[in-house]
């Protein structure tokens, strides 16, 4: 009986293998897999013979069983012998999708070949020229495409040779190759253009400006033109050029758009806000200008803007059921909104409208994370532990989360015996998480918990080598206890060589080497971490190096402006009791 059925089951399989490849014999000769270009040409007169349609249903039957190359020869065969583009298109496909370079090739030049005037086997086939180099086949053929071109369509012809050849790996050549087929129309702006965009693409930007500006100069509102000398110019040229372009040509929608977005790279909020709203104005159901200016308003702390802006562009998602926009960011931002005026129950009610699509929600994860924070800043704390425990994890990395979320929301909540159970459990769960052992060891030094804390870290270092968190935290902590100052050096030279730059760890640095007494050093490596980030914590351990070499007077500047920063700082207060200094 279990042979019969497995008999069974293997006719039902050949049956719809052969269902399936019939249904595409059918297509590759009645043209159903549409191709404009081919249709372009005289298509031969093909009669579907029974011994043509069987050999295409065998053809299809062998590449859907994974024998590719009996389907490639005998398609490609019938190709010649009908001499008919469509089936020569098909025995490339099968080339193509079994990754065969050199089969696809042939096939493509016989397809190419019964279909001059196609498009599409045109492309394919100068993928392949670029593929290997063959930059001059390249300039053949647009050379000859140009000469045969409507004079209108030398503008498109042009822009595609340029961007075929930006794919090239030798630039240059490519480039020059790019130069020679528009050098016969040297003169136009058309090719001017092409020229602009190829110089950019190889980072000649001053070639690049010098042919847009010669676009600029016949056609003085071509937006292509001064987007491309935007592009190859500073940010600060680029706003300027393009401001100039949009004073000319008010109407100018994608520089404005352009010249809005470099604005905010620029940090001129008030500007870019201006230009945004022009573009509303113009378009006043554009979703994305409406989305920004929200968010240009909580930029500039203007959160009634931000909140009509966002509300306008729930609205407009609403109208639009077809357009492809996720409300999620929107509905987070209004959630911020409310948060930051202690309306709690309004963030979270725009929280819950967040959508879980197709079972998952890239971003939805994260919210649930927020709408338990704000069960705690409600003071619910039971509560946002009880949602917690509801969430899903789709994966032990929300898993990590869900944990460590909700140890810091105990934290927080001044319930650290309570948070470091939670760690605990978490790690008998995942014993070789670093993130939890990381968590763990700052929950432990917190605490006092010196031997716990050291341990983690350990543990942390051995799992993961590129950790430089947990490098610099051991060695801080060794620092800062003023013990195993040579192995704490270490530890923090290896942290800074993985996160060159990172203030936090620059100020451990200057504090170990302040404690080694390598004085100059220790004040080099502070400055600089002041300097990335001029944080009280890090001016109380500058200030003691100066206070401690004798520049006093520095060292009680760096101390007053750390005060005004945080008043309430107690590792200030501590330092300066301990070196009865007042300021």
């Amino acid at each position: 009986m279990g042979h019969q059925n497995a008999a069974d089951g293997s006719d039902a399989s050949h049956a719809h293998d052969a269902a399936q490849a019939a249904l595409s014999a059918e297509k590759t000769l009645n043209g159903t897999t549409e191709d404009a270009a081919v249709n372009e040409d005289k298509l031969p007169n093909v009669v579907l013979t029974e011994e043509l349609f069987y050999k295409i249903l065998t053809s299809e039957i062998a590449y859907q069983r994974g024998s590719w190359q009996a389907a490639y020869v005998t398609l490609y065969s019938v190709a010649q012998q009908t001499r008919d583009p469509r089936i020569a298109r098909r025995a490339a496909e099968i080339a193509l999708s079994a990754k065969q370079a050199g089969e696809a090739l042939v096939a493509i030049r016989l397809w190419r070949e019964l279909a001059p005037n196609s498009n599409e086997a045109t492309q394919y086939y100068l993928g392949f020229m670029v593929m290997n180099n063959n930059l001059a086949e390249i300039q053949t053929v647009f050379t000859e495409r140009l000469k045969s071109a409507d004079i209108k369509q030398h503008g498109i012809i042009m822009l595609q040779a340029q961007r075929l050849l930006s794919r090239a790996r030798d630039k240059n050549a490519a480039f020059d190759v790019l130069e020679e087929i528009l050098s016969p129309y040297k003169n136009s702006a058309d090719a001017h253009l092409a020229l602009a965009q190829g110089a950019y693409t190889k980072g000649d930007n001053k070639r690049a400006v010098l042919e847009a500006q010669a676009v600029l100069a016949v056609k003085p509102d071509s937006q292509l033109a001064i987007l491309t000398v935007a592009q190859a110019s500073s940010q600060q040229d680029a706003a300027k050029a393009m401001n100039a372009f949009i004073a000319k040509n008010p109407t100018a929608r994608d520089v404005r758009l352009a010249y809005a977005s470099i604005l905010i790279d620029l940090k001129q909020m008030d500007k870019a806000t201006h230009e945004f709203e022009q573009l509303l104005r113009d378009k006043p159901d554009d979703s994305n200008a409406i989305y920004t200016l929200g968010v240009l308003a909580m930029e500039r702390n203007q959160p009634q803007e931000a909140e009509r802006y966002f509300l306008q562009y729930l609205k407009v998602l609403e109208a639009k059921p077809g357009e492809e926009r996720d409300p999620t960011t929107a509905l987070v931002n209004l959630s911020r909104i409310a948060t930051d005026r202690k309306d709690y129950k309004a963030a979270q009610g725009w929280l819950e409208q967040v959508e879980s699509f197709d079972g998952r929600n890239p971003a939805w994860f994260n919210v649930q994370m927020r709408r338990a924070s704000l069960y705690a800043r409600e003071g619910k704390l039971d509560e946002a532990r009880s949602f917690l425990q509801k969430v899903k994890a789709g994966n032990e990395a929300e898993q990590t989360q869900l944990i460590q979320t909700e140890a810091q929301l105990l934290k927080d909540g001044g319930l650290p015996d309570q948070a470091k159970t939670v760690l605990q459990e978490g790690i008998q769960q995942q014993p070789n998480n670093p993130d939890l052992l990381y968590d763990f060891a700052m929950l432990a030094e917190a605490q006092k918990d010196v031997t716990g804390m050291e341990a983690s870290l350990r543990k942390v270092i051995e799992l993961a080598p590129n950790s430089q968190h947990a490098y610099n935290a051991l060695g801080y902590s060794f620092a800062d206890r003023n013990v195993h100052l040579d192995e704490a050096n270490t530890l923090i030279e290896k942290a800074n060589q993985i996160a060159p730059d990172d203030p936090f760890i620059l100020d451990s640095l200057g504090w170990v080497k302040f404690r080694l007494s390598k004085y100059d050093e220790a004040e080099q490596a502070l400055r600089r971490a002041y300097q990335l980030r001029p944080d009280a914590e890090i001016a109380v351990h500058l200030g003691e190096v100066l206070w401690t070499v004798g520049q006093k007077d520095d060292a009680k500047k760096v101390w007053r402006d750390a005060l005004a920063k945080d008043p309430g700082n107690l590792t200030l207060k501590a330092t300066l009791e301990r070196l009865k200094v007042k300021l």
